[in-house]
């Protein structure tokens, strides 16, 4: 028979997203109203190892669902990797009378709820992260909210661009995965995008593209490049020395972490956070929420880990056809 929860944890993990408020919030109210015993954990599993938990009620997450960040903070906890520090984390939950934790974060956080669940202590996931590098999800908490940011500042830098006749090279964020840098490209009518997934990209290639656009009279070149690419300022001055076409770097950086939730991010948060409950009522631990065609499911932490995630070629291959 499975073990009844009386008391969840909650805590948020790795990078910050928009909606992990949200998420946070949706967890805390839906516990509550099924009479469970709710206690934030701040600064992520290193504030579980540093006994940073808190009791939440409804007021506590009052007035949070439309703000960026996470309440309850976070961090990286190297200590979480080992076998000690993640036997001292499960302790710590029993002896705090946590039975039920849910974790949002990425891939790495679910490392860390994988090897709870195995010490005894119910676990699921929640998929928060802005890079939406999940492989078992086709959607993460943030990405909408981040992307909007990018794309809302990449338009601004167009504008200048196209006045100065400039080279503008935009630097996103998503240092393993290009979904930012994919996705900006195509909302942003870029003519190239730079994508860790490539591995490499023809420098000598773009030079003689911004060469002949140049001759057709285009005013302006749009290069939008991926953080685990990166080297936006020493390729800046490459292209400037190969071309003659003024060229400016442009890194948006963490901006596109903060910021107001969009709607979506809200909703999907909200309804991923109080199914996280449902399931660990329901006496499931070692699973991952996810949204897939159209339906909220969940899976198994170790298969969900296990999966792999790319950009779908026909996607990119769009990209570059609109380039044109």
């Amino acid at each position: 028979m499975a073990k009844q929860i009386r008391t969840i944890g909650v805590l948020t993990s790795g990078g910050d997203a928009p909606g992990m408020n949200a998420a946070i919030r949706a967890v805390v109210r839906t516990a509550l109203g099924k009479g469970l015993r709710v206690r934030g954990i701040r600064k992520g599993y290193q504030g579980l190892l540093d006994e940073e938990i808190i009791d939440l009620s409804a007021r506590d997450v009052s007035d949070t669902i439309q703000r960026g960040g996470t309440i309850l903070q976070t961090a990286r906890c190297a200590e979480m990797r080992t076998e000690e520090g993640q036997q001292e984390a499960a302790a710590i939950c029993k002896k705090y009378g946590i039975d039920g934790l849910v974790v949002i974060g990425g891939d790495g956080s679910f490392k860390g709820a994988q090897k709870l669940s195995k010490l005894g202590i119910n676990t699921i996931g929640v998929p928060g992260t802005i890079d939406l590098d999940i492989a078992c999800t086709e959607y993460t908490i943030g990405f909408d909210t981040a992307v909007n940011t990018a794309m809302e500042a990449i338009d601004k830098v167009r504008d200048t661009s196209t006045s100065h006749e400039r080279c503008s090279i935009i630097e996103v964020m998503g240092r393993d995965a290009g979904y930012l840098a994919l996705w900006c490209g195509i909302a942003n009518g870029a003519e190239r995008i730079l994508m860790p997934e490539e591995h490499d990209f023809d420098e000598k290639a773009i030079i003689e593209d911004i060469q002949e656009c140049r001759k057709r009279g285009k005013k302006n070149y749009i290069i939008i490049n991926a953080e685990g690419v990166g080297g936006s300022i020493e390729l800046a001055k490459r292209i400037e020395a190969a071309t003659g076409m003024e060229t400016r770097a442009t890194i948006i950086g963490h901006m596109q972490r903060g910021g107001s939730p969009t709607c979506k991010d809200r909703v999907y948060a909200s309804i991923m956070g109080s199914m996280a409950v449902d399931l660990l009522i329901e006496g499931k631990t070692n699973r991952v929420v996810g949204y897939r065609n159209g339906q909220y499911v969940d899976f198994d932490i170790d298969e969900a880990l296990g999966m792999q995630k790319g950009i779908p070629d026909y996607q990119y291959e769009i990209a570059r056809q609109l380039a044109l």
